[in-house]
């Protein structure tokens, strides 16, 4: 008898179960997520918010930057109100008056939560009224709150639409609530929420601010400066009074670190009405003096 004789017949009971359809490419999660789907995650964070911009005709924005960590007036002093306790006769201990005295830093710093609201209101009403097919300098900010939710909600006082580019951070910022719904958006890598503010905005307003806004501020001058972007940039910085005891660019050019000429990059700016006519002049000079060449979301083009 040949040995294969021996072997023990295969029944039906010994069959693999059947397979199902194995998930669609795009569909596999598990994939999406994991390092190899990395490619995927980054095209999707520039095709989505590209075909919403189309979606939704816009056409270019002018992008406000500032501190998270300011209140509107009416909030700062209703903190205030309730740390400062009218008619206790005992004095506060000694943290509590740390707070009292933060909380009154923060009225002082909510004029600048109101300036927003109003230069964000300003541009949006004159923008309204220019003859486009398209919407123009739309408002956009980070998404959260601060200097961002002021401009959002100046923009959507005057009935234009306004944007929020938010980013997913391991604590919770959530959406401001001033945001279009239809142009909020959420974005997992900073870089390509970074390529959002800087190619598609004409003007940037820098309000006082932290780490975070002065990378911004110095990541939009030095685009400025290489002249990577074809295309003119206003920076308006608003508020002497902080940025002048915050940096020192004319020691940088004094130094030789940058070209006395690099100072005239941006413009300082003390009010809303000195910022808009600012920004009104420039924008009509450098971005309305020809129509658009394409019926798309103008994203700006590198210089080779």
């Amino acid at each position: 008898m040949k040995s294969s004789d021996n072997k023990p017949k295969q029944t039906l009971a010994d069959d693999p179960p059947p397979l199902y359809p194995a998930p669609l490419a795009y569909e596999n999660k598990q994939f999406l997520s994991s390092p190899d789907g990395r490619i995927l995650r980054i095209l999707s964070e520039y095709a989505e918010p590209l075909a919403r911009f189309r979606r939704e005709q816009i056409q270019d924005t002018v992008v406000f930057f500032g501190s998270a960590r300011f209140h509107s007036l009416k909030e700062a002093r209703d903190r205030l109100l309730l740390l400062e306790k009218p008619g206790s006769k005992t004095p506060a201990p000694p943290a509590e008056q740390e707070k009292v005295k933060r909380a009154r830093a923060a009225v002082d710093m909510a004029r600048y939560y109101e300036d927003a609201r109003r230069l964000a209101y300003l541009l949006t009403q004159w923008s309204l009224e220019i003859p486009a097919k398209r919407h123009r300098f739309v408002v956009t900010t980070g998404g959260g709150p601060g200097i961002m939710e002021a401009a959002n909600l100046g923009a959507r006082e005057a009935g234009g639409k306004t944007i929020g580019l938010n980013i997913h951070l391991p604590y919770e910022q959530m959406p401001n609530r001033y945001i279009s719904p239809e142009l909020n958006f959420e974005f997992h890598y900073f870089f390509m929420r970074k390529y959002w503010f800087a190619y598609l905005s004409k003007a940037l307003v820098i309000f006082p601010g932290g780490f975070g806004t002065m990378d911004e501020l110095f990541e939009i001058l030095t685009l400025a400066q290489t002249e990577k972007l074809a295309k003119k940039i206003l920076v308006a910085i608003y508020g002497r009074d902080y940025w002048n005891r915050i940096m020192n660019l004319e020691a940088m050019a004094e130094a030789g670190t940058i070209s006395p000429a690099d100072v005239n990059l941006f413009r300082m700016v003390d009010s809303p009405e000195e910022g808009f006519e600012f920004l009104r002049e420039g924008l009509t000079r450098y971005h309305l003096g020809s129509p658009p060449r394409e019926s798309a979301p103008e994203i700006a083009k590198t210089r080779p």
